[in-house]
């Protein structure tokens, strides 16, 4: 998908005589533009071209959503999952950089796979059964879902109506601690309760499903961290990966349309068949008159099509003269 950190460099230093057509106006340097070795047809951490001619090794080039460069799989320092069980990919550096995803990766990033023989040499990559640390791990997960699973029926069972006809009027009630609910969810920083608990950092690339991004805290340090950290991009929905590719379905499936269908089917049954004669009319009378220049082997030039669309359209007026109209 498009770079958040650049613009056209049309109009400015960098081509001395080219103009921008959308923006006279702008600047003549895109100061926000940052230039990445993608720029220079570098890519991934060994800084290669892709293709690569001198790279035999058959292997999958994968984006971070981050930093937005493209890296072999063999080159995250994890085995990237099957590519339908992750949507998007944060490579070492991003996730050293934004530290704080660690404290997320625990519980919403997909689990790499577990290299069993070397990659560059045999290919094969196989999954296994989880070793003691991991089992550790998903149990204490487990716990944390658990303990969330409680709170979750204790609000619920606080937001049930009383019975008890000495209590307050139950509607009352109920929306008095459905906003009190909201207003926690607000103060409440999702991300130091999870900094709370024990998370493990790897020097590694983490793999994310789809609605992990919903999922991060919006408050104002969380906000303020982001902006710091230039990945405020990270909360807007319309940013992910999915967003991209529904987009980009959408603009092929324009694109395949034909316009003069699309124009026959907002007329009428009459205006239709009109503009189906015209069509042809056109489209017989043109090919005639192109094939005498074929004929002779002499060039079109613009005059001659000027010439034949004047004729044309005489004709037509004519042709529309002469018809007369009779009611019964």
């Amino acid at each position: 998908f498009c770079s958040r950190n650049f613009r056209c460099d049309c109009g400015n230093s960098k081509f001395k005589n080219l103009q921008c057509k959308l923006l006279p106006e702008k600047g003549k340097v895109n100061s926000g533009n940052k230039y990445n070795d993608n720029f220079y047809g570098l890519y991934c951490t060994c800084k290669r071209p892709y293709p690569d001619p001198e790279d035999e090794i058959p292997d999958e080039m994968i984006q971070c959503i981050v930093c937005e460069d493209w890296f072999h799989g063999r080159h995250l320092g994890a085995v990237p999952p099957e590519s339908g069980d992750f949507h998007e990919m944060v490579c070492q550096a991003c996730m050293n950089r934004c530290h704080f995803l660690w404290a997320y990766a625990s519980q919403l990033a997909v689990p790499p796979l577990t290299k069993v023989n070397s990659f560059e040499d045999e290919g094969i990559v196989l999954k296994v059964e989880e070793s003691e640390e991991q089992k550790k791990e998903i149990k204490k997960e487990s716990g944390v879902e658990h303990q969330e699973r409680k709170e979750e029926k204790q609000m619920e069972q606080l937001n049930e109506p009383s019975t008890s006809s000495g209590s307050a009027c139950p509607e009352v009630k109920q929306t008095i601690f459905s906003v009190l609910y909201i207003f926690v969810l607000m103060i409440v920083c999702k991300l130091k309760e999870l900094q709370s608990k024990q998370c493990l950092k790897k020097d590694t690339a983490t793999f994310w499903p789809s609605n992990w991004r919903s999922k991060l805290c919006t408050c104002e340090d969380c906000l303020k961290m982001y902006a710091e950290l230039e990945v405020q991009f990270l909360t807007d929905e319309c940013d992910t990966v999915l967003a991209y590719e529904n987009k980009g379905t959408s603009d092929q499936e324009t694109e395949r349309r034909d316009p003069l269908m699309d124009t026959l089917n907002s007329m009428n049954r009459v205006q239709q068949v009109e503009l189906i004669c015209e069509y042809n009319d056109l489209k017989t009378e043109l090919t005639d008159y192109l094939r005498r220049f074929a004929d002779e082997g002499t060039v079109v030039k613009r005059e001659d099509i000027q010439h034949f669309f004047e004729e044309f359209q005489s004709r037509k007026r004519r042709r529309t003269n002469r018809m007369q109209y009779y009611c019964s």
